[in-house]
């Protein structure tokens, strides 16, 4: 995380929101959130990566799009002021509020296939980000088919000098959060990660906290 990063507060107050859920460690969920409504997502002990993926509300094969992204950051990292663009070029969200900063958006989720890959043999069947995504999108009628990049809010990931990734120790402290307005009726997913085998969640998850406030009416 850069040290030039300074936290933007939300004035919105917990308990104004229409919804408010603590999903526990290594679980999924998903929600519909509507056009204007503020969506905020709360590392309640820190350290703890959030998958994200968002779909249009109405049509699940617009949804949200890294490269469209990033490109329209020109920034590698995710924070306050950040369009969250689908695979049409459309906006979907915007990030109003973040205590933490960064969010990554390219080191993607993880897998089974992944873990055995980069950890060995022995945690090919540790519980991942992708098989929670999947358990959340088939709820809504989608298979694996319809999972693609995800973001990974309060997820260190560096960009090394030669160009490649690696996943650090989370930047994130308790009651850290962000918060996004949607611009579309959207579909949010999440895998709050299980992962285990690397820092991104200091090797313990742990539950994270997601509320949602009525769009303002004035």
């Amino acid at each position: 995380m850069s040290t030039n990063f300074t936290p933007v507060h939300s004035p919105r107050e917990p308990a104004t929101a229409r919804y408010d859920f603590v999903i526990p460690a290594n679980q999924p969920w998903s929600g519909f959130i509507v056009k204007g409504e503020a969506f905020r997502i709360i590392d309640l002990e820190g350290c703890q990566a959030v998958d994200t993926l968002f779909y249009n509300a109405h049509d699940f094969a617009e949804r949200y799009s890294g490269q469209d992204t990033l490109v329209a950051q020109k920034a590698a990292y995710l924070s306050t002021g950040s369009g969250i663009m689908s695979n049409e070029g459309r906006l979907m969200a915007r990030i109003t509020a973040d205590t933490s900063g960064f969010h990554d958006t390219s080191a993607g989720a993880c897998s089974c296939e992944a873990n055995t890959v980069r950890f060995g043999h022995h945690t090919k069947y540790m519980h991942a980000c992708r098989e929670n995504f999947l358990i959340e999108v088939s709820k809504h009628g989608m298979t694996k088919r319809d999972i693609v990049g995800n973001i990974n809010f309060f997820m260190n990931v560096p960009i090394q000098p030669d160009g490649s990734i690696a996943i650090a120790d989370g930047v994130s402290s308790p009651g850290d959060y962000v918060e996004m307005v949607a611009e579309m009726d959207v579909l949010a997913v999440i895998s709050n990660c299980p992962q285990v085998n690397n820092p991104c969640n200091g090797f313990n998850p742990t539950p994270v906290r997601v509320l949602i406030w009525a769009a303002d009416r004035n």
